[in-house]
Parts: C-alpha cells; sequence; structure tokens
C-alpha cells in the first residue's frame, strides 16, 4: 500500500504551506520508514474553513440522515475491501500485534456502518412534540447538527479513534477536521483516501497531520470550530477545557484511567487470570481503561499471583506482523522511556517486580518491554496512582468486600472498572458501588459500539458510542408556536367585534 504523505483538505491532498514534516518510526525496529505532511496554524485555517463552506453553504447538515448514510456505509465498505492491507499499516506504524490491528479495523468498519443506522433514524424521529400545560401554545424540540467538529484523537488505536468521533459527526450533519497523532497518522489518511474514492463531498472530512502543540492547538483556538472532541491525557484535556471556554465550544473530553479490577474467592482462577491478563497486555497495556490495579481476595491470592507470572511469561513477544505474537513493541521511544522509568520508581518506592520489567532478551532495537507484574506497591505511589500506559499490572491482596471497593473507587479516575464473582448478586452490588462510566462483570474490557463509553471523575466528559456518541454532535432547538384564537392583548387591547 502507498504511503499517503499529504494533508488532505477540502477534498484535495495538499503538501502543508511551510514544507514541513514529521518522520514516521516502525517501534519494532526503530527504522524510519518515510515522512508525513507537518501542518501547521495556516493549513489548520484553510482546513476549518473548508469545513465551514461544508457546514454553512454547501449543504452537509440539509442532506437527509438516510442521504448521509449511503456516505457512511460506502465508507464502512471500503474499509473493509482494504481491511487486511490497513491493519499492517497499522502495525507498522503503531507496532500492535497483527489480530488486534485486524480487529481493530473490522471495529472502525463497524462503527461507521453503526452510525449509518442512527442517521436514518434522525429521518424517522426528526422532532419531539412537548406537552405544554398551556393550550395556546404547541411546542417542539428538534435535534440539529452542531457545526464544525475538530477531532484531535491518540495513538492508541488509530483508525478506531478516528472512527468513533468522524462517523457519528457525519451522521449528525456536522463537518471535521480530524488531527491524527503525530506518531500515527497513516491510518487516517487511509480513512481520507476511502472518503474521498466514495465520493464524500468536498470539506466534509479534512485531516491535518502533525504535532499536537502547532496542529492540534490551531485547532483547539480557531473561532471557526464549534465542537472540540478530544481523546488522551488529562493534562492535555484539561487545557483544552480552558482553552474552550474562552468562545464555549462543546467539548466531548475522553481521558485517562487507572481502573480496579475486584477478584472475589469464589471466582475460577484461570478465568480470572485470562481477563486480567486481557485487561492490561492488550494492545501493550496502552489503553486508557485497561485494569491496571488488581485486588485478589486473600484466600486466592497467592495461587492466582503464581498462575498469573507463569501465563505471563509465555507471552509471546515480537513485531506484530509476525505469527503468533500477542505483546508487540511499544509505540515510541519516549513512551518506552517512560514507562521503564515508571518501573523504576516504584522498585524505589518499595514495589516488587515479580514478573518482567526488563527488554526482553534477543530484542536489540525495537521498543520492547516485558509484560510486568508489580507486588507491594504503596497506595500513595505513583505506580497505584498515575496512569503508566504499558504492560504494568499492580496487583494486592484485599481481606472484606468492603476494602476492596474503597480501594477501587479511591483515585481521581472513573474510567472502568471490573469485578469477577461467581456470586451474582455480589457482582451486582459491586458493580453498583464502583466510580466509574464503564462496569465489567467477569470480564475486562469489551466494548461493543452500541454501549456509551466514558468516565467519572477526571476521566472526562461526555459519553462515546451509542445514540450517545450520536449526542456529541447534536445542539437541541426549542420551537414554540402561538395557536390562540384571540389576541394576546397584553399591550395592545383589540376591541370587541361590534
Amino acid at each position: 500500500m502507498k504511503m499517503r504523505r499529504e494533508l488532505y483538505i477540502d477534498g484535495k491532498w495538499l503538501r502543508p504551506i511551510k514544507g514541513g514534516t514529521c518522520p514516521v518510526i516502525n517501534p519494532a525496529t526503530e527504522e524510519v520508514i518515510g515522512a508525513i505532511a507537518a501542518a501547521t496554524e495556516e493549513d489548520v485555517d484553510i482546513a476549518v474553513k473548508a469545513a465551514r463552506r461544508a457546514f454553512d453553504r454547501d449543504g452537509w447538515p440539509k442532506l437527509s440522515g438516510s442521504q448521509r448514510a449511503t456516505y457512511l456505509r460506502a465508507i464502512a465498505d471500503g474499509i473493509r475491501a482494504r481491511q487486511a492491507e490497513i491493519a499492517r499499516l497499522e502495525v507498522l506504524d503503531n507496532g500492535k500485534p497483527f489480530p488486534e490491528a485486524d480487529w481493530d479495523i473490522a471495529d472502525a468498519a463497524g462503527c461507521f456502518d453503526f452510525y449509518a443506522g442512527l442517521a436514518e433514524q434522525l429521518d424517522h424521529h426528526p422532532e419531539e412534540t412537548i406537552p405544554l400545560a398551556d393550550d395556546r401554545f404547541t411546542s417542539k424540540a428538534v435535534r440539529e447538527p452542531i457545526g464544525v467538529a475538530g477531532a484531535i484523537i491518540p495513538w492508541n488505536y488509530p483508525l478506531l479513534m478516528a472512527a468513533w468521533k468522524v462517523a457519528p459527526a457525519l451522521a449528525a450533519g456536522c463537518t471535521v477536521v480530524l488531527k491524527p497523532a503525530e506518531l500515527t497518522s497513516l491510518t487516517a489518511l487511509e480513512l481520507a483516501a476511502i472518503a474521498d474514492e466514495v465520493g464524500l463531498p468536498a470539506g466534509v472530512l479534512n485531516i491535518v497531520t502533525g504535532a499536537g502543540s502547532v496542529a492540534g492547538q490551531a485547532i483547539i483556538d480557531h473561532k471557526g470550530v464549534d465542537k472540540l472532541a478530544f481523546t488522551g491525557s488529562g493534562p492535555v484535556g484539561s487545557r483544552i477545557m480552558a482553552a474552550a471556554a474562552r468562545d464555549i465550544k462543546r467539548v466531548s473530553l475522553e481521558l485517562g484511567g487507572k481502573s480496579p479490577f475486584v477478584v472475589f474467592d469464589d471466582a475460577d482462577i484461570e478465568e480470572a487470570v485470562e481477563w486480567i491478563m486481557f485487561g492490561i497486555f492488550w494492545n501493550q497495556g496502552q489503553v486508557c481503561s485497561a485494569t491496571s490495579r488488581v485486588l485478589v481476595h486473600e484466600a486466592i491470592y497467592e495461587r492466582l499471583l503464581g498462575r498469573l507470572v507463569d501465563e505471563t511469561n509465555k507471552i509471546k513477544i515480537g513485531n506484530g506482523l509476525d505469527e503468533g505474537v500477542l505483546l508487540g513493541p511499544l509505540v515510541s521511544k519516549r513512551q518506552y522511556e517512560q514507562v521503564t522509568a515508571a518501573i523504576e520508581a516504584a522498585r524505589q518506592a518499595g514495589a516488587t517486580v515479580v514478573c518482567g520489567g526488563t527488554r526482553p532478551e534477543g530484542f536489540d532495537r525495537g521498543y520492547y518491554l516485558r509484560p510486568t507484574i508489580l507486588t507491594d506497591v504503596p497506595l500513595n505511589s505513583d505506580a497505584w496512582v498515575e496512569e503508566i500506559f504499558g504492560p504494568v499490572v499492580c496487583i494486592r491482596p484485599f481481606k472484606t468486600e468492603e476494602e476492596a471497593v474503597e480501594l477501587a473507587n479511591e483515585s481521581r479516575f472513573g474510567l472502568a472498572a471490573a469485578v469477577m464473582s461467581n456470586d451474582e448478586v455480589r457482582a451486582e452490588r459491586v458493580a453498583a458501588a464502583f466510580r466509574a462510566g464503564i462496569v465489567w462483570i467477569n470480564c475486562s474490557q469489551p466494548t461493543f459500539t452500541e454501549a456509551p463509553w466514558g468516565g467519572y471523575k477526571e476521566s472526562g466528559i461526555g459519553r462515546e458510542l451509542g445514540r450517545w456518541g450520536l449526542d456529541n454532535y447534536l445542539e437541541t432547538k426549542q420551537i414554540t408556536k402561538y395557536v390562540g384564537k384571540s389576541s394576546w392583548g397584553w399591550y395592545i387591547k383589540q376591541e370587541a367585534a361590534e
């Protein structure tokens, strides 16, 4: 597959005005495999104006939901037609194992299909009649697209995160300026190519690549943007929220997490080990919802820990394109250094590294790290409190349900949480007690396009996916009509008819 290098603005492939580029580095080999355009404020301005024109003048929001759905389904079909190629590009760019990338790309296509269906529903339910106490009036609520959406996405699920924002925005009738992560822009550019191939009208989707501090900031600050949708770190989300306040831009933020996983003594140990591993080692632990704090009842703690160490040591590490690999490299040198520094800081704080924590043997190049299990982690240490965003899990025993729930909720984050128990009543009770936006029972990490995604506390604002994701891009308008038979007559008194 040809690697695309230019910006996609107003239905055209353009070189950035200042000619800047960003290197594309394969995290498995540390080799530079290409370069992409680095947009600046000038390029973003052109993109926003194109999106503004497509919204205000060229009629994208005036199309019926069914008409927009036709484009969304065509994009979904275009993704599926090249699924293996796009997945391979994702591996080269991000490092994740190919089966994971293939799953992600299929999910991205499904996301466009799902929102095509919701776009059609907008035609069937365009308004809601509001019952009023005063029969001299009628009132209705209608939903309309917000306008131009600026979407900024992270590097851990490059195409999937693009789909989570672009699909509902287009379904709602918004136009979009998308800024993919500097580290992983290749598949977002393929999305642009597919949109172009299916004839999406010019300006409806614009994709500008480059540094977050430059291109991303330009989107955040642009007065032509009505809505900001961001997935990424808490500190950046906080800055975006503050910047958006200047123009009262609509904002949805999906931020970090430090999610707990509570395992009770009646849980099946083998099943628990499987879900603990899936909850932290999938995508190299570079998952905002990763269940990285595991609390295990003391009655099974030692047995479960022993099995977890055994199975973790069996995980095949390597290039994501190699057969059987289940753990690829971290996404970048910076991320590798941050995660290894976090492990060393945990050691210094008193934690025990019972598994992993080092570069695997035989891997002199690439950002590889053995999956890591930490015990004896102090509750006030960064390893227990802060998001590491790597294949690192902290595990500790607990005595009572009350203690487990208290420890689980003792976090400024509230994105996700999980509980395992064969006692259905207890599992439901604990799930209800968690202060988190996403809760799993007897599993960890399954994500469905139909269900809401988002967190409590510092884990974000708003929800993505499902009908909630569409609502992110819609405004509600009240239209009230006076239908009374007589004049209102407050100021002007009409004479009664002779």
